[in-house]
């Protein structure tokens, strides 16, 4: 529509322009004729730019994403965030307004009583359960959110019961869960998008990554039904020793976390447009694959009370991207740093901690390096000394 407005500006001045010129010659004088039609001219052009940013905007979708959220819990130990988390995302608040798909990994349940979860007996002091509140799923909204995913090891903790209350409740006021059969979807300009989540922990509500031939099948199929297939995982190992993006198999506590290099191409060479990672909880790397972006983990965004925020667990970004909405390829990006702190709350990091860490981790031999991190936190695909320098920003340094 924006196109067929801005040609209609210009068969207008075209128009303006032949009347001028077959002006009889005892009109005005061949100068004052030449005079008007280049007033008209300027502020035909001025009218018609302006209606180009509306054409732009029908070409691309843009998508905030944060990592794992996990609002407070009632158990083991009531362990909730001051004012009941009225103020759990006003710091970051206006980083991630504005996007057509905002998401975060629920790490959690959202549910209220109900019987012991999953650790009752166990004497392990790897065995974490939460629970919170289903009220707090209203601060998930307020913040902006549309879309959560619950495809994690942390989904069942409270079994069945668990499932379906945070099914209900985050249904209830119009977010959509992703995972598994769980499937999210939108149309935005046009254009049909889904959400698919896949996790370590095959369920009903989540795809098995490692079984990356099935997954690649997932993906095929949603691709003959929608536009652009957005791939969400939860699969790596944990912690600071686990910034790195192996090459291999990875394990953690005995279980098999994935081979997230192999699953998220494969992903794309099925089909899909991006592909969001978490569950490390730490930032890992990003790359451009085949024009498409890989982000291998968000760490830990909210994590309140009973999380380890030392050292890399305790940084963290909002990624916000444009993806071409024709090819799903990527345009660029922002990632806004930000560091957990007041219990595992996020608030915005002046230092810019997070985006250091992420050039230097997508300078892994094992990406193409195609996708350039500039100072600020600005993403590009190819040359970074042009696209940088042409945002008056430098590459981070190395």
């Amino acid at each position: 529509m924006a196109g067929m407005k801005i040609a209609c500006c210009w068969l207008q001045v075209a128009g303006c322009w032949l009347k001028t010129a077959s002006a009889p010659s005892g009109g005005a004088p061949d100068t004052r004729r030449r005079i008007s039609f280049f007033l008209l001219l300027t502020v035909w052009t001025v009218f018609c730019s302006a209606l180009l940013p509306v054409a732009a905007l029908s070409q691309e979708i843009t998508i905030a994403a944060v990592g794992d959220i996990m609002m407070g819990s009632t158990t083991p130990h009531w362990w909730l965030p001051p004012d009941d988390g009225a103020a759990l995302f006003e710091s970051v608040n206006g980083y991630l307004k504005g996007a057509d798909i905002v998401f975060g990994n629920l790490e959690g349940t959202l549910m209220d009583g109900g019987e012991p979860g999953k650790c009752q007996g166990s004497r392990s002091p790897w065995c974490f359960e939460f629970k919170t509140p289903t009220r707090y799923a209203q601060h998930l909204k307020n913040a902006g959110f549309n879309v959560l995913n619950i495809a994690n090891n942390h989904a069942w903790d409270f079994g069945w019961e668990g499932v379906r209350s945070t099914l209900e409740t985050l249904k209830g006021i119009g977010l959509q869960p992703a995972g598994g059969q769980a499937l999210a979807s939108f149309e935005i300009r046009g254009k049909r998008v889904a959400l698919a989540g896949f996790s370590y922990v095959p369920t009903l509500y989540s795809y098995s990554l490692l079984e990356i031939g099935p997954a690649a099948e997932v993906v095929r199929k949603l691709k003959e039904r929608f536009d652009l297939v957005i791939v969400s995982f939860h699969g790596g190992a944990e912690g600071k020793s686990a910034v790195q993006v192996p090459d291999r198999t990875e394990t953690f506590l005995g279980e098999n976390r994935g081979q997230v290099i192999r699953f998220s191409r494969a992903m794309i060479d099925a089909g899909a447009d991006l592909v969001l990672g978490h569950g490390p909880h730490v930032l890992r790397a990003m790359e451009l694959y085949k024009g498409k972006l890989v982000a291998y983990s968000l760490g830990n965004f909210l994590t309140y009370g009973y999380f380890n925020l030392k050292g890399p667990n305790g940084l963290s970004a909002i990624l916000k991207i444009r993806l071409e909405a024709s090819t799903g390829r990527f345009l660029d990006g922002d990632l806004f740093p930000v560091k957990l702190s007041r219990g595992g709350i996020p608030e915005a990091d002046p230092e810019e901690e997070s985006v250091r860490i992420v050039h230097r981790l997508s300078r892994n031999p094992l990406f193409s390096g195609d996708l350039m991190v500039c100072e600020g936190g600005r993403l590009f695909p190819g040359d970074g000394f042009k696209t940088c320098r042409a945002e008056g920003k430098k590459i981070v340094e190395r």
